[in-house]
C-alpha cells in the first residue's frame, strides 16, 4: 500500500459532506490507497451515516470506538493500523480534487528531504467556494507566528515521520490544537514540509465554524503558542503579540470575525476562480 488515509468521525454535522469527503478518496487518480474510518465514539444514530460511508468501497476500513477521545486520539488509531509508505490527513467535511494523491505523492518521491506535503485549499460554505487559503511555499519558523503554515486536512506524511515522532499528543491541554503542536514540534526537531500552490481541497469553513473557537480552546492555543515559540528559538518580543493574538480574538464578535477573514480571502478566491 502506497497511501493510507486517517480520518477520524464523531458525530458528523452533514450526512451528506461525510459522503461528499470519502467520495472524493474513492474518485483520487492514484489508485493505491486505503482509508482508515475511525468512529470516535460517536452517538448512535450517527452511526448508520458512518457505515454507509464505509461501504462505499472495499478499500475502507471502519474502526469503532465505544468514547469519544478526541481527534488526536482517532488519528493514532488510524496511523497504528495504516500500513502505507505515506499517510494522508483528510477530514469528513473537506472534499480532496482528483490530483490531490497524485501529486503529493510524486513530490514526496521526488524530494526526499521533505517530510511531509501539503497545499493550498478552496474555502467552501453552503454558498459554494468564497474564498482561497494560500499558504507559505516551504514554511520556516517564522511561518508560525500568525498561525500554522499547514493546512491540516491537505498534508501527506511520509509514515516514519509520525510514527518515529509519536504521532499527535492526545493529552487535553492540546485538544484541538494538535496540529499546530505536532507541526511545531516537528520543525524544532528539524523536520521540514511544503505546501503545492495548486488548490488540491475544498476546506468547508461557514459561520459556525468560528462559533467553535471557544475561550477555553483559544486558551490552549495561547499556551501551546508561547511554548513552541520558545523551543523553536523565535525572540520574546516577536513572539508576544502572536502568543497573546487568540486571546484577543476572543474579544472580537464571531460574526464581526467571520466577516473580516471572507473581506480578506474573497478577492482572491475570485482572482484564482477566474
Amino acid at each position: 500500500m502506497t497511501i493510507s488515509v486517517v480520518m477520524g468521525v464523531y458525530n458528523p454535522r452533514s450526512k451528506k459532506r461525510l459522503l461528499n469527503a470519502v467520495e472524493s478518496i474513492i474518485k483520487q487518480t492514484f489508485k493505491d490507497w486505503e482509508l482508515i474510518l475511525y468512529d470516535d465514539g460517536s452517538d448512535e444514530k450517527y452511526r448508520s451515516d458512518i457505515c454507509e460511508a464505509a461501504d462505499l468501497d472495499s478499500r475502507i476500513l471502519l474502526i469503532t470506538g465505544e468514547k469519544n477521545y478526541g481527534l488526536a486520539y482517532a488519528l493514532n488509531v488510524g496511523i497504528q493500523h495504516a500500513s502505507g509508505k505515506y499517510i494522508a490527513r483528510m477530514d469528513d467535511d473537506d472534499t480532496a480534487f482528483p490530483e490531490r494523491f497524485s501529486k503529493q505523492a510524486a513530490f514526496l518521491d521526488a524530494f526526499p528531504d521533505y517530510g511531509w506535503v501539503g497545499s493550498n485549499a478552496l474555502l467552501e460554505d453552503s454558498s459554494g467556494i468564497w474564498g482561497v487559503q494560500i499558504m507559505p511555499v516551504c514554511p520556516d519558523n517564522m511561518d508560525f507566528l500568525p498561525h500554522s503554515p499547514y493546512i491540516h486536512p491537505s498534508v501527506l506524511f511520509r509514515r516514519e515521520v509520525l510514527i518515529q515522532n509519536g504521532g499527535y499528543c492526545a493529552e487535553p491541554s492540546c485538544l484541538l490544537c494538535e496540529d499546530y503542536e505536532l507541526f511545531m514540534r516537528l520543525h524544532q526537531k528539524g523536520y521540514r514540509g511544503y505546501n503545492l500552490q495548486d488548490p488540491l481541497l475544498r476546506y468547508w469553513e461557514d459561520r459556525n465554524s468560528y462559533h467553535k473557537r471557544t475561550y477555553s480552546r483559544r486558551l490552549r492555543e495561547a499556551k501551546i503558542r508561547k511554548q513552541g515559540f520558545q523551543k523553536l528559538g523565535i525572540p520574546c518580543a516577536q513572539a508576544f503579540p502572536y502568543v497573546v493574538k487568540p486571546l484577543l480574538l476572543c474579544l472580537v464578535p464571531s460574526r464581526v470575525y467571520c466577516l473580516l477573514r471572507r473581506w480578506t480571502k474573497k478577492g482572491k478566491g475570485r482572482e484564482r476562480k477566474g
